[in-house]
């Protein structure tokens, strides 16, 4: 017999149980003490980072870039952005001007609120923004409206407004109001009718006043409006935004912009979407937690068959998993959106150390030693293979470190260290744990599992040529799928899509195409951003390059002129006192007297004979109730005195210049040095990975340091496969060299990387076919393929030393060691698959994928390449 590599170490090993084994109550408290401390030190110090930017390293030049435009502009970081949404123009404006006046009166909270439409240089300047064509329409609507805008200015309430339908009803044949008659009663009917059926919805003056919109139903079309906040991040708590988030939402409470009311406030932008991220994340993580220690308690029962094993086994992973956390806070200090999943990982991996000791454990009973003598012959006959599997799968893990995925170098970090932890809490708890707790002996040989497996073993061997045969093919299969596996770089795809922020972001991308996929670009001054602008806008794969030059209007002059001429004859009827409001017999009395107006209109022919006639029937349906007519007024006209404020104001334009443009504005474009932002916007849909590629070349044709989010998604995917390559040659070449020195023989060496390199090849083809691309969270998986792998195929080889024949091997405790380990890694992986957060539930699946092929490759295709190289020939099955 062949003696094992390392049987100096092995005895070493044996030895250090065996000392374990004579004061197990003493190792017990000392490892309890160990989880006490450590559970505090986890508790007080380790953070998470849902920071994505971070994953990859600052020295990066594509980061580097874009910290330099967060530099210079940093009220464009950690926002935001409120999505308001209400039935019409006049809801939405009044939703956002009340909130975000409620927001600014919050600086603790706020460090500022850009609403740009509720400034007062746009509500003063905001005619000249239209085109003159559109200016002089509006103006001449305004001036024939002069009359009827005069009398709801006196009279902004239902008494007014009855009286002016009422004189334009009677007169309808003559002077009539400026708009088409009948469009404006079907609005005013439709706004009724949603009384009556108990909906929200509100008359939409400035609809009625600009002609926007159409002749729509009454209430306008649906209107959006947004509000962007710099939130002041509390970083001392697991949600630096929470507070800032939690006081919008009952801000928008306590103004009842409700959905109840016909408004929703939603939030997006980078602090929501970290948030909802994080909290994804750790409902995704304390599921697949649960699920996975509930599994692995399931397969040690079956595995084990002794609940006493089971207990020792699964006390032993639970401390070592909280000192692999005191560890993680220790070593980095933080967990990122990916290291969290080293919980899981740990609950996979660490219980495979514990399920081959305890059955070596067991088949050393045999002998009739006696517990202390069980001990050593287990950790002399194991604790080589468990070393050496640990280190194996260290290498896996710290192949990242050296590269720029810092997010997934400190996973492998943590999980190296994870390694280690197992390693030392399975030959120091399990041994105490095992002598105060010593379970009866069994006798494994005689286990019908394990003759099946035996029988199995035989049969392969048997037909080992075809195996390999099949093994070739599917190898040369697997090879032509190699070309359609991609990468998706995209890190949205990593999101849950059911969360709001998440849902809210792609509705904005939906109908804005200055959505977030826009490219920025620094340049020293605005002289030089128009300059390059204009250049940028040649592109073909560019919508529009903008600077600060363009928020000033063009065609001043004559727009001024324009707005000077409409307010000669508008402003004198927008100055006049207002009578008192009416009371309740008044508003009873106003709708009599148009329902009269209304019956002798029914009278005549066309659309205005039918709306009048709905109206009509709608008042009659509605009731005079007093407290009725008081909420019609309200949503009739309770927009209608902001919008003649706002009409009256905007009469008072005057020139736009740069320097006249408002600070909360100019920030935005031009930093206080005097350096310019370019925002260069796409004329494709992003979400296409070939047009993000083909709007990134080009603007980077001609601005190389550009920045924003295309090109941080474009450079971020090239770095992790860059980094995926290297981490992958890093851990082959390491393991490969780690198991030829301690087995010392290239032909073992070949057994143990041929079917992992099989199983390597299956896996990205699996890929392909499942449509599950290599993403950020996932690509962990082919170079932790090899650390992991290998465990199996080295505690087969390694026990095929002492065996003189397959058969034999196949009848002891280390087959089903591997395959229950196995078991147990697939199945906590696999919880990660249930997670609602993409990124980990596709680096569950894709682990579990991996790690069912490996298995499979391992219990077959290992043992017919042994036979074929003439390990066993002594017995011929």
């Amino acid at each position: 017999m062949t003696p094992s590599p390392g049987n100096g170490f092995s005895a070493i090993l044996a030895g250090w149980v065996a000392r374990i084994a004579a004061v197990p109550w003493i190792v017990l408290g000392l490892a309890v003490l160990a989880t006490a401390l450590s559970v505090w030190l986890v508790a007080a110090r380790l953070s998470i980072d849902t920071d994505t930017d971070d994953m990859l390293s600052a020295e990066l030049p594509f980061r580097q870039d874009s910290r330099r435009i967060d530099a210079a502009f940093p009220q464009l970081t950690d926002n935001i952005v409120v999505v308001i949404d209400a039935p019409g123009d006049d809801a939405a404006d009044d939703a956002a001007e009340a909130l975000a006046a409620r927001l600014r009166a919050m600086p603790n909270l706020f460090r500022s609120v850009f609403y740009p439409e509720g400034e007062p240089f746009f509500r003063r300047n905001g005619l000249l923004y239209l085109d003159e064509a559109e200016l002089l329409a509006l103006t001449d609507r305004l001036a024939a409206a002069q009359a009827f805008i005069g009398r709801l200015w006196v009279d902004p309430s239902l008494r007014g407004l009855a009286a002016v339908l009422t004189l334009a009803l009677d007169n309808a044949a003559g002077t009539a109001p400026p708009t088409a008659l009948a469009p404006i009663i079907e609005k005013v009917a439709a706004v009724t009718e949603a009384q009556k059926a108990g909906r929200p919805a509100m008359l939409s003056w400035r609809a009625i006043l600009t002609g926007a919109g159409g002749e729509g139903n009454g209430t306008g079309s649906s209107a959006r409006r947004i509000v962007v906040v710099q939130p002041a991040l509390d970083y001392g708590t697991l949600a630096p935004a929470g507070d800032a988030i939690d006081a919008i939402r009952a801000a928008a409470k306590a103004l009842n912009l409700t959905r109840q009311s016909g408004i929703a406030v939603r939030l997006t932008g980078s602090a929501p979407l970290a948030e909802d991220e994080l909290a994804s994340v750790a409902r995704g993580m304390g599921f697949a937690g649960a699920m996975s220690l509930s599994l692995v308690v399931i397969l040690l029962l079956w595995g084990l068959r002794s609940f006493r094993l089971m207990l020792i086994t699964m006390i032993t992973l639970l401390m070592g998993l909280v000192w692999t956390a005191a560890f993680a806070t220790l070593a980095v200090g933080r967990l990122n959106l990916i290291s969290v999943a080293f919980a899981v990982l740990f609950i996979g991996l660490s219980v495979d150390f514990g399920i081959h000791f305890v059955l070596r454990f067991r088949e050393a009973q045999e002998s009739g030693t006696g517990s202390v003598g069980a001990l050593r012959r287990a950790a002399e006959s194991v604790g080589g293979s468990l070393t050496l599997c640990a280190a194996a799968a260290a290498i896996g893990f710290l192949s990242f470190v050296p590269t720029d995925y810092v997010g997934l170098a400190e996973l492998g970090l943590i999980a190296a260290g994870g390694m280690a932890v197992a390693l030392v809490a399975n030959l120091t708890v399990v041994p105490a744990l095992l002598t105060v707790l010593p379970p009866k002996p069994a006798r494994w040989v005689e286990d019908a599992a394990d003759e099946k497996t035996g029988a199995a073993a035989g049969w392969i061997v048997r037909h080992r040529r075809g195996v390999l045969a099949a093994a070739g093919l599917l190898a040369l299969g697997a090879a032509a799928l190699l070309p359609g596996a991609r990468f998706d770089f995209d890190p949205l795809n990593l999101k849950d899509p059911k969360t709001e922020s998440v849902r809210t972001l792609f509705d904005i991308m939906e109908g804005d195409r200055h959505g977030p996929y826009s490219i920025e670009v620094l340049t020293p001054s605005l002289d030089a951003a128009r300059s390059l602008a204009s250049r940028l806008e040649a592109l073909k794969t560019v919508a529009e390059a903008r600077t600060l030059a363009d928020y000033i209007p063009s065609g001043q002059e004559d727009k001024l002129i324009a707005i000077q001429e409409a307010g000669v004859f508008l402003l004198p009827s927008l100055t006049a006192p207002r009578r008192p409001p009416p009371g309740p017999a008044a508003r009873v009395t106003a709708v009599a007297s148009l329902r009269a107006a209304l019956a002798r209109a029914e009278q005549g022919e066309g659309r205005l004979a039918g709306a009048a006639s709905r109206l009509d029937d709608a008042l009659e349906a509605l009731g005079a109730a007093p407290e009725t007519l008081e909420s019609l007024e309200a949503r009739l006209l309770a927009s209608l005195p902001a919008r003649l404020e706002a009409l009256k104001t905007s009469l008072g334009a005057e020139p736009v210049t740069v320097d006249s443009l408002p600070e909360a504005l100019r920030g935005r474009a031009e930093a206080a040095d005097g350096q310019a932002l370019v925002e260069v916007y796409p004329a494709e849909n992003l979400r296409d990975h070939a047009a993000l590629r083909r709007f990134v070349a080009d603007v980077r044709s001609v601005a190389p340091r550009a920045s924003g989010t295309p090109v941080i998604i474009l450079e971020a995917g090239r770095s992790v496969t860059r980094a995926f390559v290297e981490a992958a040659a890093i851990s082959v070449v390491a393991i490969g060299l780690l198991i030829g020195v301690l087995l010392g023989r290239l032909r073992e060496v070949f057994l143990v990387f041929t079917p992992l390199t099989l199983a390597a090849l299956l896996t990205v083809a699996a890929s392909v076919l499942l449509r599950l691309p290599f993403n950020f969270a996932n690509v962990i998986v082919l170079p932790l393929l090899f650390g992991l792998g290998v465990a199996s195929a080295v505690h087969l080889v390694m026990r095929a030393r002492h065996q003189d024949a397959q058969r034999r091997l196949f009848r002891t405790s280390t087959p089903r060691a591997v395959v229950f380990s196995a078991l147990t890694t697939i199945g906590s992986f696999a919880s990660l698959g249930f997670s609602g957060h993409p990124g980990t539930a596709s680096m569950g699946m894709l682990l579990t994928v991996a790690i069912s092929l490996t298995l499979a490759c391992t219990l077959v295709v290992l043992p017919a390449l042994m036979a074929a190289l003439g390990m066993g020939e002594q017995e011929r099955v």
